[in-house]
């Protein structure tokens, strides 16, 4: 049977909009960012050329090397605490118990708000003077949760895990519900318990998801700011000052906009990088459909 005259893949004409779209407030910018990293600029004016003056600047800064460090600790910090999380409860609502789908719809709560008001609210919470520290010293000591490195990295690790797990949960029960039933039937018949069936056929099918869930965890690690700019300012001192706040920094209260151009064109280049050496090293790049967890 032969297909119909005129039928068949779309033609470009389709992509255009978007392609349009992502040329205009995406390339566009990178460019640009690319250009002012060698130039010298306040805002005001016109960009002068300095060459790699920016870059070496950089490389000789005690808070750029402090500040790379730690977002490389955020981003492995929400990975391990996220990932374990939003694949269990990611199974959890992906069954069929009493009571799931209201449950669900209230812990996706935090999905629908924006990043600077989860920030502005877990601010008032743990405000020392008025918030719960205060109201609990036999738990949170002094109550300045924020005057402490540890806990204020710890801070930043909690807000944004009760702000995002609920996005890779979503992602892992459409996965989990995407995994054959025959499987699971296989399984009772040979014997396997609950826990035999999560490891050996529910991880594996969801080997693409975790991948694909890791990466987004990854560049929104290395570029977290707004939680960083509410909560700590990146204080104390510059203990919290992530790459993304350090650029900031530079860009609009030291006008450095050289130097923060060059900050920002440094994650690009890294967040890109690291997500080509995962997609490389776990093999998603060769997975297909037909293969999820092979």
């Amino acid at each position: 049977m032969t297909p119909a005259s005129g039928v068949g893949r779309p033609g470009f004409a389709w992509a255009a909009p978007a392609a349009v779209f992502f040329g205009l407030f995406a390339l566009v910018p990178l460019l640009l960012v690319v250009v002012l990293s060698f130039t010298r600029w306040n805002g005001l004016g016109s960009p002068e050329f300095a060459g790699l003056e920016n870059w070496s600047k950089l490389l000789d800064d005690p808070v750029m090397v402090k500040s790379l460090w730690l977002s490389l600790v955020l981003t492995v910090l929400g990975v391990v605490v996220q990932t374990p999380i939003s694949i269990l409860l990611g199974v959890w609502a992906a069954g069929r118990q009493r009571n799931r789908a209201v449950l669900s719809a209230v812990y996706f709560v935090p999905l629908l708000l924006s990043v600077t008001a989860v920030s502005v609210l877990w601010r008032a919470l743990l405000d020392p003077n008025f918030g719960l520290p205060s109201q609990a010293t036999w738990l949170f000591g002094d109550g300045n949760l924020f005057g402490v490195r540890s806990s204020a990295i710890g801070v930043l690790v909690l807000v944004g895990t009760w702000q995002f797990t609920p996005l890779h949960t979503l992602l892992y029960q459409g996965a989990a519900r995407a995994i054959p039933d025959v499987l699971y039937q296989a399984a009772q018949i040979d014997g396997a318990g609950r826990a035999r069936q999560f490891f050996h056929i529910t991880l594996p099918q969801l080997r693409n998801t975790v991948v694909t869930s890791t990466i987004l965890m990854v560049v929104g690690g290395l570029t977290t700011f707004d939680t960083v700019l509410i909560l700590t300012q990146g204080g104390p001192g510059t203990d919290t000052t992530n790459t993304a706040y350090f650029m900031y920094q530079k860009a609009f209260k030291s006008f450095d906009f050289g130097t923060a151009s060059a900050i920002a064109l440094l994650l690009v280049l890294v967040a890109t990088l690291v997500s080509l050496v995962m997609v490389r090293l776990s093999g998603y790049d060769r997975m297909r459909s037909t293969l999820e967890g092979v």
